[in-house]
């Protein structure tokens, strides 16, 4: 729900201009609210979920999402529409680090990345199935009531999620309540109450300086911010410098810093990290390029639009499931190959689109290529998530996750604005293909970068030298 909620809104924002009379400056909101405070939730949530207990943050993030959806549906303006996403981004951000946390706590090995490789599907579907369950709903009941209903679809949903997750989730309120209860009697017998206070330490000072960090990197991607671009993007750095000093001295005074930074001394977290932020620069821009090419340069409906991608989301699913088998024994490799997939991909992509334009070929033949895509997408995502966790102790995993999902939510933010910029930039008079085939030629460079992480990580890890021998 998370992730449709980014994807299928590229769809809607048409239908909203037009009953809602929003401008480019609203509808530029009613995308980048949203991610910004999904993006800024998701580390302090990662913590709190660890220190108060995940299945509870869960229920309150999924609570939250739902009822702001509903609020989003009911907008009677643009104003109360981006108020209502901006919630709708927190409770995304409350819920969506608690489930790697809690895969990362109650599973181990092959069980493990069985788990990771189910949830790396669910992401790679949810993001192509999002412009087609969008577009299906415009097409049936029209521009007005449609662009609504695809934010009143989440909330049956989220109140359903919130029943089942009730009923499986572990809740360790009473456990946590009475172990607390000894931790105080203990520290009263000991005259050592900072063991109390690092049990339930949540590092607010922490979780301010990165949220302004976050905020400040990503704004300037999200809107245009003139003249102080460059003064937004300074000011992230220098939060970031002095959240990193902070988090070191809370440590040094025996406190439970937010982000433990000895998680970056694990070689497979910090690569994987990097691996997953410079692939979603690129490759969560590649179905932005499809939709503004195919309504805006082709006239296709929202519905084609939307059907486009299926193929993509279907590979990507048994992709995801596949690469969750050999994850561990191959997963270095998985994500080298899957990444060339997605590369061919997007070169193939580029010739169906010179061939529509020289030839008037139809432009379903685009989901040939965009399956391949799917296939690097799907094998990705789940053998890098698996990786990404596999080292880090099951206490951090929920803060674990937030970093990870952050690192990517920024790379979505810049890589969606320096992408779609490229895209227009080309455009000029009608030139649709060769906007095309620069915006993908832009998220080609990105995955370069992410192919290149890939590669050193496999050379530091020694996987490459270990397949060899097995084999």
């Amino acid at each position: 729900m998370a992730l449709v909620a980014v994807s299928s809104i590229n769809v809607a924002l048409p239908s909203i201009s037009q009953t809602l009379g929003a401008t480019d400056t609203d509808l530029q909101w009613v995308l980048s609210g949203y991610a910004l405070t999904f993006g800024i939730s998701l580390v302090p949530a990662g913590r709190a979920g660890d220190v108060l207990g995940r299945g509870r943050l869960f229920v309150i993030g999924l609570l939250v999402f739902s009822l702001a959806s509903l609020a989003c549906g009911l907008a009677p303006d643009p104003q109360v529409l981006n108020v209502s996403r901006f919630v709708q981004g927190v409770g995304a951000g409350l819920y969506n680090p608690q489930t790697m946390g809690m895969i990362q706590q109650y599973w181990r090995g092959m069980e493990r990345a069985r788990a990771f490789a189910l949830f790396g599907t669910v992401v790679a579907v949810s993001v192509a199935v999002g412009p087609l369950l969008a577009g299906s709903v415009i097409e049936v009941l029209g521009p007005e009531v449609g662009w609504r209903a695809t934010f009143f679809i989440n909330f049956p949903a989220g109140l359903l999620g919130c029943a089942l997750a009730l009923r499986w989730f572990p809740f360790e309120t009473e456990r946590r309540r009475r172990a607390a209860k000894q931790a105080a009697m203990e520290a009263r017998r000991t005259g050592t109450p900072a063991l109390l206070r690092e049990r339930i330490d949540l590092d607010p000072v922490g979780a301010v300086l990165l949220a302004l960090a976050v905020l400040c990197v990503m704004l300037p991607f999200m809107s245009d911010g003139g003249g102080l671009v460059w003064l937004l993007l300074a000011a992230g750095v220098a939060l970031l410098v002095l959240w990193v000093r902070w988090e070191r001295l809370y440590r040094r005074r025996g406190r439970a810093p937010m982000v433990d930074l000895t998680l970056f001394s694990f070689p497979s977290f910090s690569h994987g990290t990097a691996v997953a932020g410079s692939f979603f620069l690129g490759s969560t821009s590649i179905f932005v390029v499809v939709a503004i090419y195919m309504q805006n340069g082709l006239g296709a409906s929202a519905l084609e639009t939307g059907l486009i991608g299926l193929p993509n989301a279907v590979v990507s699913a048994f992709a995801s499931i596949r690469a969750g088998r050999h994850a561990l024994t191959r997963g270095r490799t998985i994500v080298i190959r899957s990444l060339c997939f997605v590369l061919v991909g997007l070169a193939l992509s580029v010739v169906v689109a010179v061939l529509i334009e020289r030839y008037g070929i139809a432009f379903w033949w685009l989901a040939l290529p965009l399956m391949l895509c799917g296939v690097g997408q799907g094998g990705l995502g789940s053998a890098n998530q698996t990786l990404s966790l596999e080292d880090v102790p099951t206490r951090y995993g929920g803060t674990a996750g937030g970093v990870k999902s952050t690192a990517e939510r920024i790379g979505t933010a810049i890589g969606n604005a320096m992408i779609t910029g490229v895209f227009f930039a080309v455009v000029g008079a009608d030139a649709w293909q060769a906007g095309f085939a620069a915006g993908f030629a832009a998220v080609a460079v990105c995955l370069l970068l992410s192919l290149a992480i890939a590669l050193r990580d496999r050379r530091v890890s020694g996987e490459g030298r270990a397949v060899v021998s097995v084999s």
